[in-house]
């Protein structure tokens, strides 16, 4: 399989994880009313899905080191596709719950998996080209979901959606029987777990890439968490929140491109991360100030353009040396930023205060990286 096709294949199966959580949101208000529970025992699907996700990257992650990334695929969408079934058939709201859980944690193998048989296929600028050709199509993918869920949810309701997200893990899978090659390489060594999470606990590299990770992604999703009240503060219609999130998606899309245009004129991933943060700093500013106005938007569009620009540098970077085991040490790599993302989002919607919130994780990156003589290695 050529290297185009194999992208094509890889970034669809990214983008599987965070179209089916989007997707699903938009039902959320009536499964409530179906179930007959109030808005926030209906809220909790999110807070499952995303728990049964973290274990699912551990879990993938060492799977494919052990068997290969294409069965790891397989079984992963499988599992997926059969939680879709289960969540058709259930008459409970914790049935539902239960099979919510088993589908997160078959779609997190594509994530982990397919950062992996990247890794396998290409390697320094190469990767960070590639990661942020993926992140352009990231970037798309929040917006494409709520504008579908809404869309099945006004002409099928609920059931609408779990029968589009079981149409979508059976087509993934057949793309992937069909299409997906072996990548994990011969020479590959069962490192054990326990051994790969001493090594990287130890590592002060890895622990620079997950915390600027984890804080690019607290200032991204803390807008998508407090945003809607300060909306509502504002007087601003719930459409309007709606539309400003197509609005950042263009922008991270954008930071992207740029990267990739930037990494082919030479500029190192080092400097392009140290641009980012600067230009999130500014854009951190820039809300903090205009709080009190609908235009606090545009300052937030500099924020997602260095997410945009800076994710892909420090994933395509972060595991150049764990190459004899980088499904398990992307697993962990994975657990330790999300329990990071975690706990920044709980405290950035205890703080509600938006502006404060990205200019700390702006500023902790720049400390981070500021003093740095090379990348995350």
């Amino acid at each position: 399989m050529n290297s185009r096709r194999l992208l094509v294949l890889a970034i669809a199966l990214l983008m599987f994880p965070q179209i089916a959580q989007t997707l699903y949101s938009p039902a959320l208000g009536e499964i409530g009313r179906a179930f007959g529970v109030g808005p926030q025992a209906a809220g909790q699907t999110a807070s499952v899905y995303f728990l049964a996700f973290a274990v699912g990257v551990v879990t993938w992650g060492r799977v494919c080191d052990l068997i290969g990334r294409r069965p790891s695929m397989l079984a992963g969408l499988a599992i997926y596709a059969l939680a879709s079934v289960w969540a058709l058939s259930v008459s409970s709201f914790t049935g539902l719950l239960m099979a919510q859980a088993m589908g997160a944690f078959g779609a997190a193998v594509g994530s982990v998996v397919t950062q992996t048989l990247l890794r396998d296929r290409f390697e320094g600028v190469q990767l960070s080209q590639v990661f942020s050709l993926v992140g352009m199509a990231l970037a798309a993918s929040p917006a494409l979901g709520l504008f579908s869920g809404s869309m099945l949810v006004q002409s099928f309701g609920y059931r609408g959606v779990l029968g589009a997200l079981l149409l979508l893990a059976l087509g993934l899978w057949f793309w992937s029987w069909g299409a997906l090659p072996e990548t994990r390489p011969p020479q590959q060594t069962s490192a054990g777990l326990i051994e790969t999470l001493a090594r990287m606990l130890r590592d002060w590299s890895i622990w620079r890439s997950a915390v600027c990770v984890a804080s690019f992604n607290i200032a991204l999703f803390s807008y998508y968490s407090l945003g809607p009240f300060m909306f509502e503060r504002l007087g601003l219609s719930a459409s309007a929140f709606g539309y400003s999130g197509v609005v950042l998606a263009l922008g991270s899309g954008f930071g992207a491109w740029l990267n990739k245009r930037l990494l082919r004129r030479g500029f190192s991933a080092l400097q392009l991360i140290r641009f980012a943060a600067l230009v999130g700093l500014t854009g951190g500013v820039g809300v903090w100030r205009l709080q009190d106005s609908g235009v606090f938007v545009l300052p937030m569009v500099l924020v997602v353009l260095a997410f945009g620009m800076a994710i892909p540098n420090i994933l395509g970077s972060a595991l150049a040396n764990y190459a004899d085991r980088r499904g398990t040490a992307g697993a962990l790599l994975g657990l330790l930023y999300y329990l990071l993302i975690g706990g920044g989002l709980m405290l950035a919607a205890w703080s509600q205060a938006l502006g404060e919130t990205l200019m700390v994780c702006n500023g902790i990156v720049l400390l981070l990286v500021f003093g740095a003589r090379k990348a995350f290695v």
